[in-house]
């Protein structure tokens, strides 16, 4: 599974390490990006932060934000899936105020995916495959 797959997509699993240096990576750019952009096109405008801005402004900041959010769903529905959960899990840690909360950092973040292949693929560690897996190998 490549990058753009793990960061934009809704299939497959990924494991914690992805989970978290694609979400801090991801976090700290999007960021950077919006507090450059901020500076940039309301260099001047001292009043930028009682009247909201510049609108080319809000709008980089919303998409960058909505992109952050796309980000962030993707990454938990795949750790979810290492998890062997179904999206209404994603919802219910976003949703759900601060036991949703706690209980998603916990359990995406701290514990460990289903050992070998699960209804959402093979595992991201590699381990596991199950003997139609190695029937494959030696008759490839």
């Amino acid at each position: 599974m490549d990058v753009k797959h793990k960061l934009f997509g809704f299939s497959g699993r990924i494991r914690r390490l992805d989970y978290w240096l694609l979400g801090i990576g991801t976090s700290i750019t999007i960021g950077v990006l919006d507090a450059v952009q901020t500076l940039v096109l309301n260099a001047g405008d001292f009043n930028a932060l009682e009247t909201g801005g510049n609108i080319a402004s809000v709008v980089i900041s919303l998409a960058l934000n909505l992109m952050g959010l796309w980000i962030n769903i993707a990454l938990m529905l795949k750790r979810c899936h290492d998890r062997d959960k179904r999206w209404g899990w994603v919802a219910f840690f976003l949703l759900v105020p601060i036991v949703g909360w706690i209980w998603g950092f916990i359990e995406l973040a701290f514990l460990d995916g289903t050992q070998g292949r699960n209804r959402f693929g093979p595992s991201p560690k590699g381990v596991g495959g199950g003997e139609e897996d190695d029937l494959a190998k030696v008759f490839a």
